[in-house]
């Protein structure tokens, strides 16, 4: 039996999955989550073996809490649902061990396919965004760049950015500068753009 976690913040998905997934003979919803943040506690107490992560979870993304997984609890593989099928994410997921990841319009199929696959050790990946991600490449931004641009895409102040990340305003305003400039955007709105629809942010 596979014991599988599902982490989705949005109720009527997530309940569609645990109702496609019980379905399932060989699999059982050990826990169903909403948050980011409660995945990794979750999975201690429950030990999955496989977790399907929402990549855009509230609280803690799909992504960060996929990176506590297999620094905390290896045996258990995790699957990133997204609705993004933003090349840099796929980058990102790898480094962070990440098993599997499926885009949300696949068919039902492909998620069962995808987690006993998985269970079993291999990878699942959409060998489309594998492609669109080698096309992309890697973030060109620096982590405190791409903190800086992601911390503006909230809409706060520049100030308020240096405040929080505990920098100097001028500091905070090199950062955007050199994002704007290394993703080839026109200005900060631009920049972010670019980088989330490439899956950088």
């Amino acid at each position: 039996m596979i014991r599988v976690l599902i982490a989705e913040d949005m109720h009527m998905i997530r309940s569609a999955l645990v109702a496609l997934l019980s379905l399932e003979d060989d699999m059982e919803v050990v826990a169903e989550i909403e948050r980011g943040d409660e995945v990794l506690a979750t999975a201690l107490r429950t030990e999955p073996d496989v977790a399907v992560l929402d990549i855009d979870l509230p609280g803690l993304d799909g992504l960060s809490a996929a990176e506590q997984l297999s620094a905390r609890l290896p045996a258990c593989r995790t699957l990133v649902l997204t609705g993004l099928s933003q090349p840099g994410n796929l980058l990102r997921a790898l480094k962070v061990h990440v098993r599997g990841f499926i885009v949300k319009d696949a068919p039902a199929h492909a998620l069962t396919d995808g987690i006993r696959r998985i269970a079993r050790g291999e990878r699942v990946i959409d060998p489309e965004l594998v492609a669109a991600a080698l096309e992309t490449g890697s973030s060109p931004l620096t982590p405190r760049e791409t903190e800086v641009l992601r911390a503006a895409a909230t809409g706060i102040r520049v100030a308020q950015i240096a405040t929080d990340l505990s920098l100097s305003q001028a500091t905070v305003r090199n950062y955007l500068s050199n994002a704007i400039s290394k993703v080839g955007a026109r200005n900060r709105i631009d920049a972010i753009r670019i980088s989330r629809d490439a899956g950088w942010l």
